[in-house]
C-alpha cells in the first residue's frame, strides 16, 4: 500500500482553511462597528434627556418670547431740547405675537455702536407681558432668517448639483447630525447629564449617521468610520488630562456665566465636550480620505501589498494634516479676531494673551484637535491596507 505525499495534504487544508479564514479577517470590522454601536444605543437610552424642569431665563432678564416686526418710520431730533444728542425715533409694526398689526415706538440714540435702522427693515422683539405697555416690546436684533434661508438653499444647490445623490446622501447625513444635537446632545446636557459623556456618544452617533449616510454601508466606511472612533477616543482622553491640569473654569464668555447662574452646569466638562465634538468634523473629513485613497491605489495597483498601499497614503495623510491643523488654527483664530485685536490694543505680551483662559481654552481646541487628527492618519491607513489589500479584502466593497 503505498502512502501519500503528507505536503500534498498540508496544501489541501492551507486551500481549504484560507478562504473561510479570509472570510473571518473581513468581517472584523462589521463586527467592531456593530458592538459599538450596540453600545452607543444602550448610552443614548441611559443618558437620554427625561425632560426634568429646567431653570427659567426669565427670571435674570432673558427672553423666551420673541416676535418679527417691520420698520414703518424713522424720525431723528435730539434727545432732549437743547442736548447734542440725537435720538431716532423708530415707529414699528408688529408681524407676530398678541398685538400683531398694531405699531409702537422706540427711541435710539444715534451712536456707532447702536444700529441705525430704516425703513422696511425687518426686526426680532422681546415680548414681556407683564411690563408696563411703553416697556412690553425691545430691540433684539435684526431679521437675520431669510439671508440665512437663501444661503441654506444655495448651499444644499451646490453639494446636490457638484456631489450628485452623494451630494443628497451627504445633506441628509448633516440634517441627521443637527437632530442628535438639537435632540439629544443639548437636552441631555441640560438635564444634568455629564456632558463628557453626552459629547463622546453623541459624537460616536453623528459619526455613524454621516459617514455612513454620505459613503454607503461598504467596507471602506467601516474602516473610516472605526478610523474615526479611534481617533475620537484619543482626543477626549487627551481633552480630560489636559483641561483637568489647566483648571479651566469655563467663565469665559457670557453665555456661561448666564448658564452658570440658572443652574448648576459642569463648564469645564463643556469645554471638554466641545473639543470632542469640534474636532469630529476633521477627523471623519481625513479618515474617509485615507481610507478611500488606499483603496483607490489598491484597485488601480493591487500588486503594491500592504506595506506599499501605506507608505503611499502616509505620503497623502502627511499633506492632508498639514492643511488641516493649519484650517482648524485659521478657523478659531478667525472666531476670535475680536478679542485678539483687544488684547493687541491693550499692548500686552504674546504670553499674557495666551495664559487669558479664553485664548487658552482655543489653543488646546487646537492643539489637542490636531493631535487627534494626526493620530487618525496612521491608524486609518493601516486599517484601510489590511482590508483593502487582495489578502484579506477579496473584491473591493
Amino acid at each position: 500500500m503505498t502512502r501519500g505525499d503528507p505536503r500534498r495534504g498540508h496544501d489541501d487544508l492551507r486551500r481549504f482553511l484560507e478562504p473561510e479564514l479570509a472570510g473571518r479577517v473581513r468581517a472584523i470590522p462589521a463586527i467592531l462597528v456593530s458592538v459599538i454601536a450596540a453600545l452607543l444605543v444602550v448610552a443614548i437610552i441611559l443618558l437620554r434627556p427625561t425632560g426634568v424642569e429646567r431653570p427659567d431665563l426669565s427670571e435674570i432678564g432673558i427672553n423666551s418670547q420673541v416676535f418679527g416686526g417691520v420698520v414703518v418710520a424713522v424720525t431723528d431730533s435730539p434727545c432732549s431740547p437743547g442736548e447734542a444728542l440725537v435720538c431716532a425715533h423708530v415707529t414699528l409694526a408688529l408681524e407676530q405675537g398678541p398685538d400683531v398689526g398694531e405699531e409702537f415706538g422706540l427711541d435710539f440714540v444715534v451712536t456707532d455702536t447702536v444700529p441705525r435702522l430704516e425703513v422696511g427693515d425687518r426686526v426680532v422683539l422681546g415680548y414681556q407681558p407683564d411690563a408696563a405697555p411703553e416697556f412690553r416690546y425691545t430691540y433684539l436684533d435684526r431679521q437675520h432668517r431669510p439671508v440665512l434661508m437663501w444661503l441654506a438653499l444655495a448651499f444644499a444647490a451646490v453639494v446636490v448639483l457638484m456631489g450628485r445623490m452623494r451630494g443628497l446622501a451627504a445633506l441628509v447625513g448633516l440634517v441627521g447630525s443637527v437632530v442628535v444635537l438639537l435632540q439629544f446632545v443639548i437636552p441631555a446636557i441640560l438635564d444634568g447629564r455629564n456632558p463628557v459623556f453626552v459629547a463622546i456618544v453623541g459624537s460616536g452617533a453623528i459619526a455613524y449617521l454621516a459617514l455612513y449616510a454620505a459613503h454607503g454601508f461598504t467596507r471602506m466606511t467601516t474602516v473610516a468610520l472605526l478610523g474615526t472612533l479611534a481617533a475620537l477616543a484619543l482626543t477626549a482622553l487627551l481633552s480630560w488630562i489636559v483641561i483637568g491640569a489647566a483648571h479651566f473654569t469655563g467663565l469665559t464668555a457670557e453665555e456661561s456665566f448666564i448658564i452658570s447662574v440658572a443652574g448648576h452646569f459642569d463648564l469645564s466638562g463643556l469645554i471638554l465636550a466641545g473639543v470632542v465634538m469640534g474636532a469630529l468634523g476633521a477627523i471623519d473629513d481625513i479618515t474617509v480620505t485615507q481610507a478611500s485613497t488606499v483603496w483607490e491605489l489598491h484597485a488601480v495597483r493591487p500588486d503594491l501589498g500592504k506595506a506599499g498601499l501605506i507608505r503611499s497614503g502616509l505620503k497623502v495623510g502627511r499633506d492632508h494634516v498639514a492643511s488641516t491643523v493649519n484650517t482648524l488654527l485659521l478657523a478659531y483664530a478667525g472666531a476670535a479676531m475680536p478679542l485678539l485685536l483687544f488684547f493687541v490694543l491693550a499692548d500686552q505680551s504674546l504670553g499674557t494673551v495666551l495664559n487669558a483662559e479664553v485664548v487658552a481654552v482655543e489653543v488646546v481646541r487646537t492643539l489637542v484637535g490636531s493631535i487627534g487628527l494626526v493620530s487618525a492618519v496612521p491608524f486609518t491607513t493601516w486599517l484601510a491596507a489590511v482590508f483593502a489589500s487582495e489578502e484579506f479584502a477579496g473584491d473591493s466593497p
